[in-house]
Order: C-alpha cells, then structure tokens, then sequence
C-alpha cells in the first residue's frame, strides 16, 4: 500500500503489521464508500519519535493535528458523530474540516464550505456565555437551544471563534499541510482505524487522502505511555 504523497519503505520492517481484511468485511459501524484491504501498525515509545512517524507517513495529504499533542482528542463517540452530522446535513461529505472538538458534553467544529458567494469557513457549536458575535465578525446562520453556528470570511477569524469557545483543550486542527481533510475521507477511514485500537486512546494527528489514511493515539489509561500508529487503505 503506497498513499498518494506518503513517502518511505513499507515493506520488511519487522515492527509492522500488514494483513488484509477479510474479504468483502467493511469492518465499521457507519457506512463507508471504501473497504480497506491494507492495514499497517506500529507502536512508538518516543513521543516525538511516533510524531515524525506519522507526518512522514502523511506526506502532502491533508493532515490534523492536535492543539495540545500530549492530551489529545478522545474517540469514543467521534464515529457516531461523523455519521449522525452526515445524516442530518449538518456537516456535507465535501465539507472541509480545519478545527474540531468532542467530549462527552459538547462538541465544536469548524469548517471550509464552499458557497455561491465563495469560500466560507463555518463554525458549529456551543453558545458563548460572552457577548455576542458582531455582525462584522461573523454571520449567524443557525441558533437552536444550546447551539448555534457562524459563518466567517476567513479562517483566521473561523478559528479564533473557535479557540474563544473551547478554549482548545483537546481540539484538533489542521496544521501543517496546504489543505484540510474533507469529511468523506475522514468518515472513510477512521472508523477501521479506531476498531484497530488495544486499549482506549486519544488521536493526537492523523492524516486522510482518497486512497489511504492514518492516525497517531497516546495512551489514555493510567500508566499507558506507548503511542500507537494505524494505517488503512487501498492495496494497489
């Protein structure tokens, strides 16, 4: 398996684990328009070891990576997010994803939507208890009961929006490449990603292109310090 953009030998190193799905087993709980066929593992015990490891793997794809890369953003409920945004028409497959944010209370995003009038970067979550945003610095385009959405001309404004109401504990934002991930791609593969897990961890950078995508997770139980990295794909 060879991503577009993802660099470095694949084959021969003792330290990964490379087995295909079974066959025709989509191994995810939402739907996905891809079955991986390709898995590769790897555990890291360096921090900044597993880091570079995952953004080499990355290459030009479109990457995120956590705001705070020692705490991280938990997963337990990231797939059924995904599933039930894409469901209601909330957050479209084509959609852009440049911040988000999820626990067990509340959920942020922010994201890059194209529009008749241009681009767009929109941001989805919880009311501020502070003042209001100014007509100038956003405009609102939805305000349901604990929630409301904002719509922003640029991202520097989208995102700073962001970082006032959550304050970026455990966000993810995409960093570091020329594009953010587009939701269908996101949605394709971190389900088989998250279901190759061991034990309950936290994503700390991940990066997901048409053909292929990967993840980085740090420990979350006490006394977990490994970091493990999943990729899952297309053979070709």
């Amino acid at each position: 398996m060879r991503p577009a953009g993802a660099r470095g030998k694949q084959d021969g190193k003792p330290d990964w684990i490379r087995r295909p799905y079974p066959d025709g087993l989509a191994r995810s709980i939402i739907p996905i328009m891809s079955v991986p066929t390709a898995l590769a593992i790897r555990t890291f015990a360096d921090h900044a070891e597993a880091l570079a490891h995952c953004i080499l793997r990355a290459g030009d794809a479109p990457r995120i990576l956590a705001y705070d890369d020692t705490v991280g953003c938990p997963v337990e409920q990231s797939l059924a997010a995904l599933e039930w945004t894409r469901v209601v028409g909330l957050l479209p497959d084509d959609d852009l994803l440049h911040a988000g944010r999820l626990t067990s209370e509340t959920a942020a995003v922010v994201v890059e939507r194209k529009t008749t009038g241009g681009k767009r970067w929109v941001f989805f979550g919880p009311r501020l208890d502070a003042a209001p945003v100014e007509q100038l610095d956003g405009e609102l385009i939805l305000d349901e009961p604990g929630v409301v959405g904002i719509a922003f001309g640029d991202r520097a404004s989208a995102l700073a929006h962001f970082l006032r109401a959550t304050g970026g504990g455990g966000a993810l934002l995409a960093q570091l490449g020329r594009r953010a991930p587009e939701l269908r791609h996101l949605r394709r593969w971190l389900a088989p990603i998250v279901q190759e897990l061991d034990v309950p961890r936290r994503l700390i950078a991940g990066w997901f292109a048409a053909s292929a995508g990967g993840a980085l997770f740090v420990g979350d139980e006490a006394g977990e310090t490994t970091h493990r990295y999943i990729e899952v794909g297309i053979d070709s």
